[in-house]
């Protein structure tokens, strides 16, 4: 198949949606497909909204000459008219990727992006979704043809053993909790912090890996609000880091918390666990297709800070319950499906999709 691939900005973006395109799209093209990526330059909402007026974007879908159109969802404010015009052109089928709605995010905008996003949907021929959750999500607003490909997790090396797991969790000292995500509100971020000011500063430590960039004025926020708690000193802000970094502080850590408003699934909770961490990960969204509660990670209502302070408590105190947690995420891991098969699941998706040239 002949495949476009429309999304904003680079596809070597460092977050967990680019990564799900990205290996989709090189899964894929070792299957036969060919992928043809379309970039839009990243704006904001209102002036993604002008692109739907744009002619020089209608004649670049027009011309890609592709058997399907794939869409990541991230992009719907850019195509939720265009779609429109183009369909009446070409008949080419629209499939969006979708690994959550902008519209489940809590935001004063949360109606307008909702009938936004709902336009959009209305005007694909398929879906694609990174998780049961995230398709329930979708189809309480509309009713279209999907998949679910859940996330691969043979992009990562992670080879440490059951024994080394063992080794780490008991080992004498402070609770080393790591939250890896873009510094936005939506990760939970200040949730994590906030919960963590109430336990000993002894007893735990955080490290903290995303790009600040994104938000700055909350990602400052973040940096205060640790001075005003008094947890500064616990606390250590790595920015980026190369996945060498990342892998060695996950080989090091004992737990993932990043308990966010809402995640479509979450992939690096399913990273995490190939290291034998398990996650405290937000109960809204996909991660409990994932997570088993008190099996191999732990659940948290959005905002909820005491009940996050009740489980670093257990945590930090019963590492025998944190090992039995250590083992089963990486065994949770080890039986997750590949990017290849996840790919497969697509292809046979899209080539069952109307279209007299597939």
């Amino acid at each position: 198949m002949r495949l476009g691939l429309l999304i904003y900005g680079d596809l070597d973006t460092r977050s967990g949606g680019y990564l799900y395109d990205r290996q989709l799209v090189q899964a894929l093209e070792a299957a036969g497909d060919q992928v043809a990526v379309i970039s839009l330059p990243p704006r904001n909402y209102p002036r993604h909204l002008l692109d739907n007026f744009s002619t020089d974007l209608l004649t670049r879908l027009i011309s890609a000459n592709c058997d399907v159109l794939l869409q990541d969802e991230l992009n719907h404010p850019s195509l939720f008219l265009i779609n429109r015009r183009l369909k009446r052109m070409v008949s080419t089928p629209l499939v969006a990727i979708v690994h959550h709605l902008r519209s489940n995010e809590t935001s004063r905008l949360r109606r307008f992006y909702r009938l936004i996003e709902g336009s959009y949907l209305k005007g694909l021929d398929g879906a694609i979704y990174n998780s049961p959750s995230t398709q329930q999500t979708v189809e309480a607003l509309v009713t279209i043809p999907g998949v679910v490909a859940l996330p691969g997790c043979d992009h990562l090396d992670a080879s440490i053993t059951d024994d080394e797991i063992v080794s780490r969790v008991r080992q004498p000292g402070p609770l080393k909790v790591i939250f890896i995500g873009n510094l936005i509100p939506r990760k939970g971020l200040d949730t994590l912090l906030r919960a963590l000011a109430h336990l000993p500063l002894q007893t735990w430590s955080l490290m903290v890996i995303g790009n600040p960039e994104i938000d700055m004025r909350y990602s400052r926020a973040m940096v205060r609000l640790c001075a005003d708690l008094g947890i500064e000193g616990q606390v250590h802000f790595l920015g980026y880091r190369s996945s060498r970094e990342v892998t060695a502080l996950l080989e090091d850590g004992h737990l993932l918390a990043v308990p966010s408003q809402d995640e479509g699934f979450g992939i690096v909770y399913l990273e995490a666990m190939g290291y034998g961490l398990p996650p405290l990960a937000s109960a809204a969204g996909g991660a409990k297709d994932l997570i088993r509660h008190g099996e191999n990670g732990y659940l948290v209502q959005p905002g909820d800070v005491e009940g996050l302070v009740a489980l670093l408590q257990k945590l930090h105190n019963d590492r025998d319950h944190l090992t039995h947690l250590s083992l089963a995420a990486r065994c949770t891991y080890a039986s997750h499906p590949s990017w290849s098969q996840s790919a497969a699941l697509v292809r046979s998706f899209l080539k069952n999709l109307p279209q007299d040239s597939l």
